[in-house]
C-alpha cells in the first residue's frame, strides 16, 4: 500500500531532497510496464509537470512490440511448517521480475529449479527477470539457499501478466528554437537505489531546476522502461529525432566512484566534446570510453537508423560494481552530496550547451589594452585574476568567427565558465560581437 504523502523538501538542500525522494520511491516494485512504474511516474509528476503515455500491449515498435503488462500483489515460500522463509513484501527482489502467477506445493528439488542466488555473493539477493519468457521464480541469499532442508515448500505468487498496456512520462520545455536537448533516463528497476532511482532522482531536478527559465534550446525528459521504452518512444516519434541536437542518457549517479562519460556512436559529436571538456577542467578524477552497442538505452539512440548524438553520463559504470543488480544497491549504497554532485555536474555541462556560441573580435590587430577598460577588474579576483586576464587573451586570439567558446575552453584547458566569463565582459567593453549579430 502506497504510503500517505508528505511534504516534500522543506529546509533540506538538493542532496538530501533527491535523497529522500529515492527512500520514497525504493519500495515500490517497478518493471517494464505495470502499477508500479505508473505510482513512480505519479511521484515524479508530483514535482514536475510529467505528459503520461501508455502504449498498448502488441503496439509494434520496429522488430518489437509491446509486452503484456505485469502486476504483483504478494508472493512467498512457506516450508513444511508453514512458516515464511521468503516475503515478496520485505523485499521485492526476492521475486524473478515478470513471474506468472503460481500456488502450488513442491518439494526441494523442484524448487531449486526456480530459484536465483549469487554464490560469489553469497549474502546478497540478486535481481533477476523473465520479460520475455513466461515463467516463475524467487530469488534469495546463497546463503540461505544452502540451508533448505529437503521438505515439501509452498510457493505463492499472486501476479497477472496480461493485456495491457506500457507507460512513460516526458517532459518537453520549449525553447527559443526548436533545437532539442535529450535527457533520458530508465524507469523499470525495482528496489535497486544506485541503478536506476539515482539516475530518476538527477533527472527529476535538473527538469525542475531548468523549468521556467528562459532557454536556448527546448529540453525533452524521457523517463522510460529500459530498451523497450526507448524502442517504442522512438518508433513512435521517428519523424521528429532529427531536431535532436545534444543527448545523454543518465544513470548511476549516486555512488561514491569518479564520473564515467561514454561516447556516442558518432564518438566526436558535440555533446561528447560538450562533456570531455568539462570533465578535462573540473578537477575531477574521470574516465572516458569509446561508445559500445552494449549498456543503456545510448544504444537503442545511437543504433545506426538514428545515429543521434546521445552519449551516457554516469559514475562507475553498470557491472563494475559489486552491488550492482543486487540487494546491496539499496539505500545505504548511494549518498546524498554524490546526489548533489551529479546535478551540479550536469547543470555545468547544460550550461556549456546554452551559453556556447562563436564571437569575433573587434580590435583584431594585436591585443587591445585590458585596462583602460577596467578588464582586468572585470574578469579578475583576488585569487584567480592571473587565469581569468589569460582567458580573455585566448578569447581574443580565437574569437575568428571560427571558433566557439567550447572551442577556446578545449583548447586553452579552462574551464567553460571562465572562458564564458571573459567573454561576457570583452562584450560588455565591445571588444567582442556573437557572430550571430
Amino acid at each position: 500500500m502506497q504510503e500517505e504523502k508528505q511534504p516534500i523538501f522543506k529546509n533540506k538542500r538538493t542532496g538530501d531532497e533527491m535523497y529522500y525522494f529515492i527512500t520514497r520511491l525504493y519500495p515500490y516494485c517497478r518493471s517494464i510496464t505495470g502499477n508500479g512504474t505508473r505510482q513512480t511516474l505519479a511521484d515524479i509528476s508530483s514535482i514536475i509537470p510529467l505528459a503520461i503515455t501508455e502504449v498498448p500491449t502488441g503496439t509494434k515498435a520496429f522488430d518489437w512490440e509491446v509486452p503484456k503488462e505485469w502486476n504483483i500483489r504478494d508472493a512467498w515460500i512457506k516450508d513444511s511448517n508453514g512458516k515464511k522463509i521468503l516475503d515478496f513484501h520485505q523485499l521485492n527482489l526476492h521475486v524473478l521480475n515478470y513471474s506468472i502467477p503460481v500456488n502450488k506445493q513442491v518439494p526441494l528439488t523442484e524448487l531449486k529449479k526456480h530459484l536465483y542466488t549469487l554464490p560469489d555473493q553469497p549474502e546478497l539477493i540478486p535481481y533477476k527477470t523473465s520479460y520475455y519468457e513466461e515463467k516463475w521464480g524467487f530469488c534469495m541469499s546463497h546463503n540461505q539457499f544452502s540451508q533448505l532442508k529437503d521438505e515439501l515448500y509452498h510457493v505463492y505468487i499472486d501476479s497477472s501478466l496480461e493485456t495491457g498496456s506500457l507507460t512513460y512520462g516526458e517532459l518537453f520545455l520549449k525553447g527559443d528554437t526548436d533545437d532539442e536537448v535529450l535527457i533520458s533516463t530508465h524507469i523499470c528497476h525495482p528496489s535497486l537505489c544506485n541503478d536506476n532511482l539515482s539516475g530518476i532522482a538527477v533527472a527529476t531536478w535538473l527538469a525542475k531546476q531548468l523549468t521556467n527559465q528562459k532557454l536556448r534550446y527546448s529540453y525533452r525528459f524521457l523517463f522510460i522502461p529500459g530498451t523497450i521504452g526507448s524502442i517504442t518512444w522512438l518508433s513512435r516519434n521517428e519523424k521528429d529525432v532529427k531536431k535532436i541536437k545534444h543527448g545523454l542518457v543518465i544513470t548511476l549517479l549516486g555512488d561514491s566512484s569518479d564520473f564515467t562519460y561514454k561516447r556516442s556512436r558518432k564518438g566526436n559529436a558535440l555533446i561528447d566534446k560538450t562533456v570531455e571538456t568539462w570533465l578535462k577542467t573540473s578537477g575531477k578524477s574521470y574516465t572516458i570510453s569509446d561508445f559500445i552497442p552494449y549498456g543503456y538505452d545510448e544504444r537503442q539512440f545511437c543504433s545506426p537508423g538514428f545515429d543521434l548524438p546521445v552519449g551516457c553520463f554516469t559514475r562507475k559504470p553498470f557491472g563494475q560494481f559489486p552491488e550492482y543488480h543486487t540487494s546491496a544497491d539499496n539505500l545505504t549504497f548511494v549518498k546524498p552530496e554524490k546526489l548533489e554532485e551529479s546535478l551540479n555536474a550536469l547543470s555545468d555541462i547544460i550550461e556549456i550547451i546554452e551559453k556556447n556560441e562563436t564571437y569575433i573580435n573587434l580590435n583584431p590587430k594585436c591585443e587591445p589594452q585590458l585596462g583602460k577598460r577596467g578588464l582586468y577588474e572585470k574578469t579578475g579576483g583576488t585569487n584567480d585574476s592571473k587565469i581569468t586576464q589569460l582567458a580573455a587573451l585566448w578569447v581574443l586570439n580565437y574569437s575568428d568567427g571560427t571558433n566557439s567558446l567550447l572551442d577556446i575552453a578545449s583548447r586553452s584547458g579552462l574551464p567553460f565558465s571562465t572562458i564564458l566569463k571573459a567573454a561576457e565582459a570583452l562584450k560588455e567593453c565591445k571588444l567582442l560581437k556573437n557572430d550571430r549579430n
